[in-house]
């Protein structure tokens, strides 16, 4: 139940059609708090109920009451910017004066929903229901957020890629990877190999890191975080030796890949393997990995697909 008091003997409560049977998730609505919200997807209609409750002998007068569908983008380092991408109004009743409670319907349909909801470390993109009592001196407002999932597709059998890390006649080490394209369920297989080795190497690990980039050009903020570490070896490998690795998506809090979103901001994330000799020199290499939603109807109906594309990672090397 959604309620908000007001002063004036008036709740409103915004409730959602087919909401008990609706997908909800928990999601990041402030630095500090989780909230489970329902989830929508682009295309999808938004429709529901504004119930505009009165305590027996109450009176609301107004002068009109309003739904508004906003899509929203907020830098949060500057607290006064934000940027209504998506904004979609509903009159649900012209002026007048209310003695008893009320419901009103709303229909927002086949509402385009371009852009995957979003909390980072300096920007937020969300969508919200937004009902307005409008009265004389202060309006009553009551807001009621939640979430869009953006779904993508991919070949499964894109091919395998490889990067290195290598010092002339001291280093070269080769990181293949099954593809570059990953669904958030997914898992990254690949093997390391060590082709030289004339440096003792003590520790060596695989970082997934995300990047999220606020403005543009010069005036563009960055912040880097590591969002997962794992480790590959711990002790001095050899020439010819081959390790391999599999990280699992589904136990780190990930979002799809997000480029130029309304030009306002990216998200973007890089395989990062970092290695450290014996006198605490690191030795790293970026590659940028892409994130993207799987749909669940999708999960079941293609099972031998990642296992096809992953087969020869399988292999036990001879």
């Amino acid at each position: 139940m959604n309620f908000f008091g007001f002063g004036s003997g008036a709740e409103v409560e915004i409730l959602l059609d087919g909401a008990d049977k609706r997908k909800t998730v928990e999601h990041r609505v402030s630095d500090t708090r989780l909230q489970e919200l329902h989830v929508y997807y682009d295309g999808e209609s938004v429709s529901g109920a504004v119930n505009v409750g009165l305590k027996p002998g109450g009176r609301l007068e107004h002068k009109g009451i309003k739904i508004e569908l906003i899509g929203q983008i907020d830098i949060l380092y500057n607290r006064s910017y934000q940027d209504e991408f998506t904004s979609l109004t509903k009159q649900l009743t012209p002026a007048g004066i209310l003695t008893q409670s009320k419901m009103f319907s709303f229909d927002f349909p086949n509402v385009e929903k371009s852009f995957e909801s979003y909390f980072g470390c300096n920007v937020r993109l969300r969508y919200y229901l937004r009902v307005t009592v409008v009265r004389r001196l202060t309006d009553l407002v009551k807001e009621l957020e939640f979430v869009v999932h953006t779904l993508s597709s991919y070949p499964e059998n894109s091919s395998s890629l490889k990067m290195e890390v290598g010092i002339e006649d001291c280093l070269h080490i080769e990181f293949e990877y099954n593809k570059q394209r990953y669904h958030l369920k997914d898992a990254i297989i690949g093997k390391i190999y060590f082709l030289l080795v004339r440096v003792k190497i003590k520790h060596m690990e695989l970082q997934i890191l995300k990047r999220e980039t606020t403005g543009l050009a010069q005036s563009a903020f960055h912040d880097e975080d590591t969002i997962a570490k794992f480790e590959i070896m711990d002790g001095a490998p050899v020439k010819g030796e081959s390790i391999p690795i599999r990280l699992f998506l589904s136990a780190y809090d990930l979002t799809p890949t997000m480029r130029d979103i309304n030009k306002k901001f990216s998200v973007r994330y890089y395989l990062n393997l970092v290695l450290i000799d014996e006198e605490e020199r690191r030795y790293f290499k970026q590659q940028e990995i892409v994130l993207w939603r799987k749909g669940d109807f999708q999960m079941n109906s293609k099972a031998r697909s990642f296992e096809e594309a992953t087969k020869r990672f399988e292999k036990v090397s001879a």
